[in-house]
């Protein structure tokens, strides 16, 4: 996995303020402390409302972001199918034959002998 360069990540950032919304008031529909921070290369984006001050804000958006490149990274491994064990394929087996011994058992009684 690739290291992140902070500085050169941070060059590369875009940062929107908005209006942050939801409960608050006046306070919150006045004062732009909503942060989005947009990486351009990649075009992943993170926002954060959580906090009255958009420094706050702007540092959170930016660990959001970093959290999400970190991961976008992440390739998972693939998977080796592995062959069922000997002891379960029989187990399986025998409960087809019991399952078919009460099949049998249901079937009417011929009557013409």
């Amino acid at each position: 996995m690739p290291k992140i360069d902070i500085n050169k990540l941070l060059q590369e950032i875009r940062f929107e303020v908005f209006a942050s919304g939801g409960p608050g008031g006046q306070h919150a529909n006045k004062t732009a402390s909503g942060v989005r921070a947009v990486h351009d290369p990649t075009g992943l984006w993170a926002i954060s409302r959580d906090h009255r001050s958009q420094y706050r804000n702007r540092i959170l958006a930016t660990q959001r972001l970093i959290a999400k490149l970190t991961a976008s990274f992440h390739r998972p491994r693939p998977r080796i199918a592995t062959s069922v064990p000997r002891q379960a394929h029989e187990r399986r087996l025998r409960s087809k034959e019991h399952k078919a011994r009460i099949k049998d058992l249901r079937r009417k009684v011929d009557t013409d002998l």
